[in-house]
């Protein structure tokens, strides 16, 4: 549909190992995820957008205003985020006026979100949009295509979400012979800016899984379908370090490919393969992260 604003997606992970403080000695195991969320972030903004929307899992769906905060204090480390930039004092009185001064706390999925955007020094506002992680998939598909109904101005997304974690006998929810063919789709989905295909997810076999990502892919794909055209995908990183998947790819506009109408996203080279732990390593248990959300690390 011609004139929706969404100008671009980037997709990270949010373990909270990915704060380098609260990873301490094992901070430089994830050095390559840091630089491939870094990279994504960086690409989004340089799209210059109005508004970037963090989606990501959360105990119920709900929209975040920018004073939402969230804390890092059950993590190990005594620091609390706002949504929006540095210097946010305003909370949800600018979407619902009659809930000014109740603020809601992040979920995990948004505070590693907001801990990113900061990180790349982004200062423009921002928006969250938590989805709980049974919501459906048409539910989930309706939510992103009101996140980009408003044409006043520029929007980005930057989705949240981990893949399974039952990646080896190490890991959070121990080893499944359908975590690996299951995180293969998400893959290939992401690198393809496949929409249909996150949207074929299943949430039971996600929810066995252990995957925290399901419900924001979904509202991805459903905010690409409402804005039209066709997509060009990017996956810079798929790796399962500690026997939990994690991907970064970022989706941006790209002209229509073959017939007027075909919709067929561009697909980048195979060639450009994301970074892979060895398959000699065996996966590390990560701790439990304790998430208020629930969410696995």
């Amino acid at each position: 549909m011609v004139g929706v604003p969404l100008v671009a997606a980037a997709v990270c992970p949010h373990p909270p190992m990915i704060v380098p403080e609260l990873a301490v000695s094992a901070s430089g195991e994830l050095d390559d995820l840091r630089l491939a969320c870094a990279g994504a972030v960086d690409r989004l903004l340089a799209t210059r957008p109005d508004l970037v929307i963090v989606v990501g899992a959360g105990e119920r769906t709900v929209r975040h205003g920018p004073g939402d905060a969230g804390s890092f204090r059950p993590y190990g480390l005594d620091r609390v985020l706002r949504l929006g930039p540095d210097g946010t004092r305003t909370g949800r009185a600018d979407l619902h006026p009659e809930l000014e001064g109740n603020d809601l706390e992040l979920p995990l999925s948004l505070l590693i979100g907001a801990w990113l955007l900061d990180r790349a020094g982004a200062t423009g506002p921002r928006r969250g949009q938590s989805v709980a992680t049974d919501t459906p998939a048409d539910e989930c598909r309706r939510i992103g295509a009101e996140l980009v109904a408003d044409p006043a101005g520029r929007i980005a997304l930057l989705v949240m979400g981990d893949g399974s974690a039952c990646r080896g006998p190490r890991a959070p929810g121990y080893d499944d012979p359908h975590a690996q063919p299951y995180d293969d789709r998400v893959a290939a989905a992401l690198r393809d800016a496949d929409g249909s295909a996150l949207l074929g997810l299943e949430p039971e076999l996600s929810t066995r899984l252990l995957v925290a990502g399901r419900a924001s892919w979904q509202v991805l794909a459903g905010a690409t379908a409402r804005s039209g055209g066709s997509w060009h995908g990017d996956l810079s990183y798929y790796a399962a370090p500690y026997g939990v998947s994690y991907f970064v790819a970022t989706w941006t506009p790209s002209r229509p490919t073959g017939s007027p109408g075909s919709g067929g996203a561009h697909r980048p080279p195979r060639s450009a393969e994301p970074h892979r732990p060895p398959r000699s390593a065996e996966p590390k248990r990560p701790p439990r992260s304790g998430a208020p959300d629930g969410a696995p690390v």
